[in-house]
């Protein structure tokens, strides 16, 4: 259950800084409000994700993601610039990830929850 928090932490986080830039700098009241509301809700189910999942493979998995979906947002929706060297970069960033998380072995208790521990 752990892992389905991390993605919508994932979400929510994407969420709220897709209406972080709609916000135009807190000007405008809904895209702040949401902004704020979205950011709680990834911090909670982070939080909930923590649990079982070491915080260095949640966080990293947390950010890399978040990273890439809304740079593809931001050139996508946004017009932002895309070049050979943001792919290159995002692209380091998923590598550190996937090694991240291949340094942590999954082992499930006998309460039957999945716990984490370093290889």
């Amino acid at each position: 259950m752990s892992w389905v928090y991390l993605c919508l932490a994932i979400l929510l986080e994407v969420a709220g800084t897709i209406n972080m830039k709609l916000s135009d700098g807190f000007t405008k009241l809904i895209p702040s409000i949401l902004l704020i509301f979205f950011y709680i809700g990834s911090l909670s189910f982070l939080t909930l994700a923590l649990k079982t999942i070491e915080v260095s493979v949640a966080y990293a998995i947390w950010s890399g993601i978040g990273i890439l979906i809304i740079t593809f947002i931001g050139v996508f929706f946004f017009n932002e610039s895309f070049s050979l060297l943001k792919i290159a970069s995002i692209l380091l960033i998923i590598i550190g990830v996937i090694t991240l998380n291949f340094t942590v072995s999954h082992d499930i208790s006998k309460d039957g929850k999945i716990t984490e521990k370093q290889q």
